[in-house]
């Protein structure tokens, strides 16, 4: 695939919005990936990351080892993700901790948009489509009532955490920060990342680089073997996920940490017209209207050749 400057900035921008929306609890950056129209291509360029390709290397010099690689995709795609994941981490904090309803807000309209374009994209709706759309909607509905556990610093569950997350993060629908989250981890990581603890973030990102490239197999053996029946399962995931960012809570309960910082530990999801305090109810339905309208733009810019 032929690609000029121009195409390599445009997927910077699209990894750019990939991490920011892995940086929030709730989103993922999976969801982004597959409505820009680089999903496929992501799975397919990850999954080829074996002895094969380290063998071209020592066989055939760094130029083709490159180019079977895709590394100017990975490139400019990684760099975008890996800026804004770490810096829109702070910002992100700030904002979920300052004015939660108008974040979630945005985020709600834009993965409602999400599910009509992943959806659409079933070119044959079946009975074995249908079961793995609920059991999708079903499994990320449980996961976003779980609660959260408290924070582990162990380096083996740092480890472990940051292999199951990355799944997560390259699963549409199924937020890698809230996984990360429900185990623990998250403010662990955010930690790290805030204190530029070199070591813990090395721990994270080895975990995740082998979960990632173990799951990337997966992934494309599905999407090559059943098509649309994966993309079912994934769109009942983003459907699934739409309860973790509904913006108006009522918190059941609260966790404390060794620092006495209080964090909310159950929530659910009530009607904005039962919630205490300013609801911000036009703000936030204008704000879902720009999230709804950025994912027609990202699938607008993804369908160009």
């Amino acid at each position: 695939m032929q690609r000029r400057l121009k195409d390599y900035l445009i997927i910077s921008f699209k990894g750019l919005a990939m991490g920011a929306a892995d940086a929030v609890p709730g989103v993922s950056g999976g969801t982004i990936a597959f409505i820009s129209g680089i999903y496929e291509e992501l799975i397919s360029t990850i999954s080829n990351i074996n002895g094969a390709l380290f063998k071209t290397l020592f066989s055939k010099g760094l130029k083709a080892f490159w180019q079977q690689a895709n590394g100017n995709f990975l490139l400019a795609l990684l760099s975008g993700i890996i800026v804004s994941f770490v810096s829109f981490m702070k910002l992100a904090k700030y904002l979920l901790e300052h004015h939660p309803i108008l974040i979630w807000s945005f985020f709600f309209g834009l993965i409602v948009a999400s599910i009509y374009f992943v959806g659409k994209q079933i070119t044959k709706w079946s009975l074995a489509s249908i079961l793995c759309l609920i059991v999708g909607a079903a499994l990320a509905f449980y996961i976003s009532k779980l609660p959260s556990l408290g924070t582990n610093d162990n380096p083996w569950f740092l480890f472990l955490a940051g292999a199951i997350a990355i799944c997560a993060m390259i699963l549409p629908g199924i937020s890698g920060s809230f996984i990360l989250i429900i185990l623990g981890a998250y403010k662990t990581l955010s930690n790290a990342i805030h204190d530029i603890d070199i070591k813990k973030i090395i721990i994270f990102g080895t975990g995740a680089i082998i979960g990632l490239l173990s799951f990337s197999h997966v992934l494309k053996w599905l999407f090559k073997n059943y098509h649309n029946i994966t993309l079912a399962l994934l769109t009942g995931f983003i459907f699934g996920s739409l309860n973790k960012v509904w913006p108006w809570k009522n918190t059941l309960s609260w966790h404390t940490d060794s620092k006495g910082i209080k964090a909310p530990l159950l929530q659910e999801s009530i009607s904005p017209f039962s919630f205490e305090g300013d609801n911000q109810f036009m703000l936030a339905f204008l704000l879902m209207i720009l999230g709804f309208l950025t994912i027609f733009i990202l699938e607008r810019v993804g369908s160009k050749k």
